[in-house]
């Protein structure tokens, strides 16, 4: 198998690793928010849900931004193609950034005590 081959094959399958995140990272917060939404006070139970759903989905989202990378780096390492690598990046930080701020309430880079000074 040729070198860019193999890069391009691992960066696919690094972008799986990150559809695969999502899919069962969702699963089981749906599974646990079914089996225990009765069982907790209202309203957590959903909370609960939403912080691991916004989870997986942001640990997935890292995955991709890797795959991504690595293919459009090593394999087609075009101007647009890096180009169109940016216009994605930024796409899916700004969603990583947003999901972490509804999940935890403060942006990445603030720490629990600076939100909690405000």
């Amino acid at each position: 198998m040729e070198y860019k081959e193999l890069i391009s094959v691992a960066g696919y399958g690094i972008e799986t690793i990150g559809v695969l995140v999502i899919i069962v990272g969702s699963a089981l917060a749906s599974f646990r928010f079914l089996s225990h939404f009765r069982e907790e006070p209202e309203g957590l139970a959903y909370e609960e849900f939403r912080r691991k759903l916004g989870r997986s989905i942001i640990l997935g989202l890292e995955f991709l931004i890797a795959g991504d990378i690595i293919r459009t780096v090593i394999v087609a390492d075009t101007l647009t193609n890096v180009m169109i690598l940016g216009l994605i990046i930024l796409i899916r930080t700004f969603l990583s950034f947003t999901l972490h701020l509804e999940i935890e309430g403060r942006w990445p880079w603030e720490s629990a005590r600076q939100v909690d000074n405000k």
